[in-house]
């Protein structure tokens, strides 16, 4: 079932944003070699705690930690760990933050140190991908826009899409109707209307885009050992144009 939120709701999910938002400012200042993802993980989780917020995703499904925070080869859904991120190294943290009820949903990808030419611009793709996609967002026009928009850009410059995961609705609950599939076929798909809050939040590899399965049967990593890049954002869909609910430049 597919609910448009009332504007309480979004005003709720938009305070949650917010949070969301200085949350993964706080995150990017951490970002450098030595630093481990449970560090990381723990941070979040006390940072949201003093904001009144929880992680919203701690204990969905059975999940354990605060954050996903997948390095290198790792698409999604990466377990936070004890290993020092090292200099070189590419990594997304991805959160869910709850605000009184209101939901929030972000992923950012970061380079530990310096990257090399290739993983700056798969980064930078990437992050162009997940506009484009947002650019789509209208109301009236259809999800396969969105997906054909991020495939186009991102096959247009020699990487791949991942297809095994999704953007989704959200609230009241992290996955919510409808899925956002990141590749498509323009003029497809369930038409967008006003007042959906949907996460778009391609993942894309520098390889082959399919992906295979760790034995803690969360963590997805690519096939082929290549680097995986995710940025994601959360927004309404209003009669105006799309509204990033965590948008991290809005001064």
């Amino acid at each position: 079932m597919i609910t448009r939120k009332s504007k309480r709701e979004i005003e709720k999910m938009q305070a949650a944003g917010d949070l969301l938002v200085k949350t993964h400012k706080e995150v990017a200042k951490m970002i450098k070699p030595g630093i481990t993802t449970m560090e990381i993980d723990t941070f979040v989780e006390e940072f949201l705690r003093q904001h009144g917020a929880t992680p919203e995703q701690k204990g969905f499904n059975g999940y354990p930690y605060a954050i996903c925070a997948s390095v290198n080869d790792e698409i999604c859904h990466g377990f936070p760990s004890e290993k020092p991120l090292k200099d070189g190294d590419i990594v997304t943290i991805d959160m869910v933050v709850n605000l009184d009820g209101g939901l929030a949903d972000s992923a950012w990808t970061y380079a530990v140190g310096t990257i090399d030419e290739v993983g700056k611009r798969l980064m930078e793709v990437t992050k162009n991908s997940l506009y484009k996609g947002i650019e789509q967002a209208q109301v009236g026009k259809r999800i396969g826009d969105i997906g054909h928009a991020i495939q186009t850009h991102a096959e247009g410059e020699g990487f791949s899409v991942v297809r095994d995961f999704t953007g989704h609705g959200i609230g009241p609950t992290i996955h919510e109707d409808p899925l956002i599939p990141h590749y498509g076929l323009p003029n497809k798909g369930l038409r967008l209307k006003e007042g959906m809050v949907i996460t778009i939040e391609p993942m894309i590899n520098e390889g082959d885009w399919k992906s295979k399965m760790d034995d803690n049967g969360w963590t997805a990593r690519t096939i082929d050992g290549g680097r995986s890049i995710q940025y994601e954002h959360t927004l309404v869909i209003t009669k105006d144009g799309p509204l990033i609910m965590t948008d991290q430049d809005k001064e």
